[in-house]
């Protein structure tokens, strides 16, 4: 039995993911529609929030539920709960710091949706872009401690992480400016 619910549970952290990587995409077009004509920009954001409701209660928060539900029974049923807290179980404690952490970035996602299905656009494409690779490094970091263990030294997987940060960075910096030169003046 523990195979399938462990692989159910890899199964919905994928489909979560995959909602978390795609929702901030259509925050950023979303946004970008305010700078179109009314018309225009009026038909693109409807559009844009039936897209967002129906990724978000229809893929991202039951993937996110059943995460939860069987991320803990996989730890129970494995026998790692009893481990968490000893040296061979610190690679899952700290796992789990990021798990508790992606979470609050899922709810900081939830936030920005609520807001803009009311129209209300706080943040602008470029920081949107930016938050949307935040899913990027807590996957990273996730998938390489379940699967590396302890055999992941703690100060090159944080030099790793900030590498790709750093990486992420520079490419969202590099994309805005030759996006920049494309747009007419």
């Amino acid at each position: 039995m523990y195979p399938y619910i462990k692989a159910l549970h890899v199964i919905f952290i994928v489909t979560w993911f995959a909602g978390m990587f795609y929702m901030p995409r259509l925050f950023i077009y979303n946004t970008e529609a305010n700078d179109k004509e009314p018309v225009e920009k009026k038909v693109l954001q409807q559009q844009f929030t039936v897209m967002m409701k129906r990724l978000w209660f229809g893929i991202t928060w039951p993937s996110a539920i059943l995460t939860i539900i069987l991320g803990p029974t996989v730890m129970a049923i494995g026998g790692w709960d009893s481990v968490v807290l000893k040296p061979e179980g610190r690679w899952l404690l700290i796992k789990l710091i990021f798990v508790i952490l992606l979470y609050v970035y899922f709810f900081t996602l939830n936030g920005i949706f609520k807001q803009q299905v009311k129209g209300v656009f706080k943040y602008t494409s470029q920081q949107l872009r930016v938050w949307n690779e935040v899913a990027t490094i807590f996957l990273i970091a996730i998938v390489m401690l379940a699967v590396v263990k302890q055999t992941l030294s703690f100060v090159w997987g944080l030099a790793g992480l900030i590498g790709l940060m750093i990486v992420l960075m520079a490419a969202i910096k590099i994309y805005k400016a030759i996006r920049n030169k494309k747009q007419p003046q």
